[in-house]
């Protein structure tokens, strides 16, 4: 049994990467486990772009374990200010000194709207965007590189229960609903994090 530690500590990712990997690697012998069964210290994610943070999180992953590591890093970029909150979506809120009772997602979410308070609906242009990198061993010269971009807008309220983050601000036009109203099923076949899962799928060299 090929046995690969999943560089994160975020449930919702956990679940997804979860569902992934046992439906597209059902007849092959590989254990996905989360970092947090061999109690991993969580690196400090000082890259400046999405594929730098997934290199320092996979690379942390696999020497504090010994196995082969995959990570994501993961965020939404929303053009009306300036590809924000970007790299830093999952601390958007508390890098920026929001003040409101939320945390968590909650305030995340308060604080893109408080953001984008001005911006008329046509200008609410965003992506979510995901970066994996799996690293064979803690200093594999080589990371494999997937990425995966999934375009929508922000909208005015929250729609939607399902998913994570900012899925309930996010709307995919093809879809005429926001990330937070599909099931979690369809999600994963159309999202940032689907499409560059498919991507590893095609191309990951174990």
């Amino acid at each position: 049994m090929k046995k690969i530690v999943i560089a994160s500590g975020n449930a919702g990712k956990l679940r997804e990467f979860s569902a992934m990997f046992s439906s597209h690697f059902a007849n092959e012998k590989i254990e996905v486990i989360p970092q947090n069964e061999f109690n991993v210290e969580e690196a400090e994610e000082n890259g400046l772009s999405f594929v730098e943070n997934a290199i320092i999180k996979a690379r942390n992953a696999a020497r504090q374990t010994g196995l082969p590591a995959l990570a994501d890093d993961s965020g939404i970029e929303v053009d009306a200010i300036q590809g924000a909150p970007g790299i830093y979506s999952a601390r958007y809120a508390s890098r920026a000194g929001y003040q409101g009772s939320e945390s968590g997602d909650a305030a995340n979410n308060a604080m893109l709207l408080q953001a984008l308070a001005d911006v008329p609906q046509a200008e609410r242009s965003a992506r979510f965007q995901c970066v994996l990198v799996y690293m064979r061993h803690a200093e594999d010269p080589t990371p494999q590189v997937f990425q995966g971009s999934w375009e929508g807008r922000i909208v005015v309220n929250p729609e939607g229960n399902e998913g994570f983050g900012y899925d309930p601000l996010f709307f995919v036009e093809s879809e005429n609903c926001t990330a937070a109203e599909l099931s979690k099923e369809h999600k994963n076949r159309i999202s940032h994090r689907g499409i560059a899962m498919q991507q590893l799928i095609k191309n990951i060299k174990l």
